[in-house]
């Protein structure tokens, strides 16, 4: 009888391991079937910015047809509001944070909250500095300062330049930065280029924009180029332009492939946009995040720092310049506005 017992024993822990390996793999199962739900904070400084609204649909779209769930937080409140977005996102048992910040540094403390909880967090379009984060999903954001630097160049080789650059909570608006002086600079070192100013505003706001611009043109119209961070700022610029008869006579680039900044390319008062295809970006940001949340991290296309001691993933998709003359093989071939909204003053044959 006593030789039995080991052996029963033996049985007992054999049928235990079965049933924990089995039970395992049931919850991996569970987790891979069920409904991933996804918290996606938004804070911006105004509600009618064209772009957020179409990244907005595309991203929801893209994870509903993934089986998940997502749950928007969206403000024109600033940072405190954002903070109250995030917090009230963590009660509502979500599986991973998707977060659009309204000012990419001072979010560290609530996103270490998040991460305490063991909450992945994806930093969308703007890097989320000073704390660990599983991915940043992006537009290659110095190419976007190269573009404009290379269209105003080609432009104007020689002249007088402004430089409206975005908010100054806003990492983005550095390496823009950084990439459009990297064109510029050989040319200001020769002489060829002159900067009449360079600004930053404290928002992205069309208002401030149209303060700070208006300053510089009560100052001098003796300004051949404008470099503005994005299509609404070039939007207020050309306004000012366009009160002292001066739009169509000076080269203005933004971003963002607005639709009204479209239509004045193809009139010839801006003389570029660049065009981000958030269609790519919108629905590669949805597919990483339900992969992360099921455990399964992708491979990135690049690592970057943002100042937490860690390598961040970095998902990278690449930004277009767009001209009047390659308006059709770009924003209206990918469907991102119609042909008859952007040619809706002029005709597509002039």
């Amino acid at each position: 009888m006593k030789n039995r017992i080991p052996g029963i024993f033996s049985l007992l822990i054999l049928l235990m391991l079965l049933f924990s390996c089995s039970r395992a793999q049931k919850e991996d199962a569970g987790m891979a079937d069920r409904r991933i739900i996804i918290g996606f904070s938004i804070a911006t400084d105004t509600f009618i910015l064209e772009r957020w609204n179409k990244d907005i649909k595309i991203f929801t779209g893209a994870a509903k047809e993934l089986g998940a769930e997502v749950l928007f937080q969206l403000s024109a409140g600033g940072t405190r509001a954002q903070i109250d977005q995030i917090r009230y996102l963590l009660k509502q048992d979500i599986d991973i944070l998707v977060v659009l910040p309204h000012d990419t540094s001072m979010l560290a403390g609530v996103i270490k909250e998040v991460n305490d909880q063991k909450i992945p967090v994806i930093a969308y379009d703007r890097l989320i500095q000073g704390v660990p984060i599983s991915a940043y999903v992006s537009f290659d954001n110095v190419e976007v300062g190269r573009l404009f630097g290379r269209a105003l160049t080609r432009k104007v080789p020689r002249g007088k330049y402004l430089i409206v650059n975005g908010s100054v909570r806003d990492n983005n608006s550095y390496l823009v930065n950084q990439g459009l002086h990297e064109i510029l600079d050989p040319y200001i070192e020769s002489g060829a280029v002159s900067i009449v100013d360079e600004i930053w505003l404290e928002q992205w706001s069309g208002d401030e924009a149209t303060a700070r611009i208006s300053e510089i043109l009560e100052r001098t119209t003796d300004i051949d180029a404008i470099s503005a961070g994005n299509d609404q700022l070039a939007n207020s610029a050309i306004q000012l332009l366009a009160e002292r008869r001066l739009a169509g006579k000076v080269a203005v680039v933004g971003q963002d492939a607005d639709l009204l900044s479209c239509q004045r390319v193809v009139e010839g008062l801006q003389l570029m946009t660049v065009y981000k295809p958030i269609s790519r970006l919108a629905t590669r940001a949805a597919q990483i995040s339900v992969a992360i949340a099921r455990g399964e991290a992708p491979e990135p296309d690049r690592l970057v720092e943002n100042g937490s001691n860690t390598t961040i993933p970095y998902f990278v998709e690449m930004p277009r310049a767009v001209f009047k003359d390659n308006m059709e093989e770009t924003i209206i071939k990918d469907g991102f506005h119609s042909a008859e909204d952007i040619y809706r003053n002029r005709s597509r044959e002039n």
